[in-house]
């Protein structure tokens, strides 16, 4: 049978107070604490015993008294536990009186980065599930059993090696297989030793952020703007340079005239978020060019690329750049499944050291094992597969989703952006506000993604409407929902 968990039980054998004493203190603290919760097993005397070095006899003392007195309980079959029928307010970890409230503690002082952003914030369209939720993946459509078989076969390989710490680069041949499909797939310039396994597009942004920018940099971003990409420059001290995005994508001219001098600019030219657009030729290259006469990086976000539905997929910013200026971030998230939480940095050749040393001192390097998974799971074709599966899906229902909301709504909602990605940003009319709809649409099982909430001026109203998790039964009645919901004002 297994033992119990071995609280925390403080024996000073300096003290007047009798071994068992201390142990029946120790134990009862725990139980009226909330440490140990009714029905958890305790471990046994002997164990206890061994564990705080002392004899039996003072732990089987103290566990006669604490049986005795209700705070413990023995049953067959699974030894020693917390006394199921102790009043909850008696075993509460909150306090229940004055007398128990702690004492008044002096400054706690924190970052000033730390107070950049609200500690709370009200999205209902992200906390509630529903139709339409950005970020979601036709899971369901995934190959389980051969990620399943591909997961087993490795546990069956684990050994001493597997278990340790793997290089903070990444296992070796997902960073291969990595660097070769980037270079047919998305025109990438790169080698696997210029590849960084990290975990997810997020963590991509701290550690750029972390080795190019100083506090007070100004960083061109798109407006609007991907959310969590903005909290991430705030957070590094950073000056947000909003720059406008039209249906050539980021308006580098804009750029240029408001902040000539800025160190970085932060763009998604394949498929902008939230627009949808994708970023002309002639921008790519005039971007470059004041990169490399400025002495400023690009921040390329590659997030969903693969899924192009009018033409083939849009040829990377990366390669188009002669000058190594471009930091190609890439994520599984949108092409797998959000928790797997792992992508990938391209670093420049002669940027791999510093990048290396950041993402050492955050967490020494991405888990190892499912890394392994992934390297297989690409170098037995199962990757490219499950891409072209998805593209046809995923270009179905974005189909089904844009002929609804013009049969529907092509009044209120005008679709924008569709030709690529996993969600369309639809335009609202001037008499509704999107926060407003969207927190009343939570109640109707709709996730709607206010427009205006990634803006930092004149926000634009509107929605972005994901619809990878959004199944095709589900979208004509979501749509209709939404169409009353509209025409409820």
């Amino acid at each position: 049978m297994a033992s119990g968990i071995l609280p925390m039980v403080a024996v000073d054998r300096t003290s007047s107070v009798p071994l068992h004493c201390q142990i029946y203190d120790g134990f009862r603290s725990a139980i009226l604490e909330g440490r140990l919760r009714p029905g958890q097993r305790i471990p046994s005397t002997r164990v206890l015993a061994a564990e705080i070095r002392v004899s039996r006899f003072p732990a089987l003392n103290a566990y006669a008294q604490l049986l005795a007195e209700g705070y413990l309980e023995s049953r067959v079959g699974a030894g020693t536990v917390v006394s199921s029928s102790l009043p909850e307010q008696l075993t509460s970890s909150r306090p229940t009186s004055a007398k128990t409230m702690p004492a008044k503690h002096g400054p706690r002082p924190v970052s000033t980065r730390s107070s950049l952003l609200p500690l709370k914030e009200n999205f209902p369209w992200i906390v509630h599930w529903g139709a339409f939720r950005v970020g979601q993946v036709a899971f369901d459509q995934f190959p389980h059993q051969i990620w399943s078989s591909l997961v087993a076969r490795r546990c069956r390989a684990m050994n001493a090696h597997s278990a340790h710490y793997g290089t903070p680069m990444g296992n070796e041949s997902l960073r291969r297989a990595i660097a070769n499909y980037l270079k047919i797939a998305r025109s990438v310039r790169c080698q696997p030793e210029q590849v960084l396994i990290v975990s997810g597009s997020q963590q991509a942004l701290e550690i750029t952020a972390r080795v190019l920018l100083d506090p007070g940099t100004g960083v061109w971003i798109e407006e609007p703007c991907y959310r969590l990409a903005q909290d991430v420059f705030k957070l590094n001290g950073c000056e947000l340079v909003p720059v406008p995005v039209n249906e050539e994508g980021l308006d580098v001219a804009a750029g240029i005239t408001k902040c000539r001098k800025a160190r970085a600019a932060f763009v998604s030219p394949s498929h902008q978020f939230p627009l949808g657009v994708t970023m002309s030729a002639s921008r790519r290259l005039r971007l470059i060019e004041w990169a490399q006469s400025s002495g400023a990086w690009i921040i390329e976000d590659d997030y969903d690329s693969e899924y192009r539905y009018e033409s083939q997929p849009i040829a990377s910013l990366q390669g188009l750049d002669p000058n190594s200026r471009v930091i190609y971030i890439g994520t599984f998230s949108k092409v797998l499944f959000p928790s797997l939480r792992l992508g990938y940095i391209v670093v420049p050749p002669d940027m791999v050291d510093r990048f290396l040393v950041t993402r050492r001192v955050m967490d020494l390097g991405s888990p190892t094992f499912h890394q392994e998974v992934l390297a297989d799971f690409i170098a037995e074709g199962h990757f490219e597969r499950h891409i072209r599966r998805m593209r046809t899906l995923y270009g179905d229902l974005r189909r089904l989703l844009v002929d609804n909301l013009r049969e529907h709504l092509k009044k209120t909602l005008s679709p924008i952006g569709d030709e690529a990605g996993m969600h369309v940003t639809a335009m609202l009319d001037t008499r509704h506000r999107d926060e407003e709809v969207a927190a009343r649409a939570v109640r109707q099982k709709l996730s709607l993604m206010p427009l205006s909430r990634l803006y930092l001026n004149r926000p634009r109203q509107g929605f972005i409407l994901g619809f990878g998790g959004t199944t095709a039964s589900e979208i004509p009645l979501a749509v209709r929902r939404l169409r009353t919901l509209l025409d409820s004002k």
